[in-house]
């Protein structure tokens, strides 16, 4: 990593030498990046945020979202990938929930708070 040396300088400390240092980790953004992407579309986010509230199977999402079992199975991929839920099967019964980590609930949060925020009738 080469220190950039600024073209205007405008009192910036120590911290732009960290802040660089972190600009210059690409793959750390591209990972962010990647989960927003995940909820960069309204049927996942809608999925996401009702499984953090409640686990449901495919026909249930299905229904709560007024869509084809295999529009919510398109949708549940992705998600499932990036691991924002996780599933567990039950004889022929796949049951998906979102995922017990800090991201998880990190993101559940900024869901609901943005919902608040926009949505203030709720």
């Amino acid at each position: 990593m080469n220190t950039v040396k600024l073209p205007h300088q405008h009192g910036e400390g120590p911290q732009t030498v960290l802040i660089q240092k972190q600009l210059d980790h690409v793959d750390h953004f591209q990972a962010v990046a990647e989960v927003f992407r995940q909820l960069g579309d309204t049927t996942r986010i809608r999925i996401f945020w009702l499984l953090c509230h409640q686990e449901e199977c495919v026909l249930n999402i299905s229904a709560m979202l007024h869509m084809s079992s295999p529009a919510v199975s398109h949708h549940l991929r992705p998600l499932k990938n990036s691991g924002l839920i996780v599933c567990r099967r039950e004889g022929k019964e796949v049951y998906y929930r979102a995922a017990d980590t800090k991201q998880g609930r990190l993101l559940h949060q900024m869901v609901e708070q943005v919902m608040e925020i926009t949505c203030p009738e709720l």
